[in-house]
């Protein structure tokens, strides 16, 4: 599994409406190939700073099936509006494949 890492800055004072629209857009993740789940947090000393993560079967469901299909430009026109900046995007592994033990 492959980890999308994205860090949205939300142009201020609109961040609970880019939430209604994450709330569409994530629906149109979901129907992607390879998508495994997505968590999106709100950064406390800067509200306007989400980290969006996204678990994918490999890195090529991310950046060629979704990134090049439909479903990518549904995404972007249900978010990108509220964006102050582009999203800085990287990808990590989950060497475990599950949560660690407590």
């Amino acid at each position: 599994m492959v980890i999308e890492h994205a860090e949205l800055t939300i142009t201020p004072g609109r961040e609970a409406a880019f939430e209604e629209a994450f709330t569409r857009g994530h629906r149109v993740i979901a129907k992607a190939p390879g998508y495994r789940w997505a968590r999106l947090v709100r950064q406390v000393e800067k509200p306007s700073t989400y980290l969006l993560l996204v678990g994918w079967e490999t890195i090529e469901a991310h950046t060629v099936e979704f990134r090049e299909s439909e479903l990518f430009a549904q995404w972007r026109g249900a978010v990108a509006e509220y964006f102050a900046a582009s999203p800085g995007v990287t990808h990590y592994e989950n060497p475990w494949e599950t949560d660690l033990p407590t």
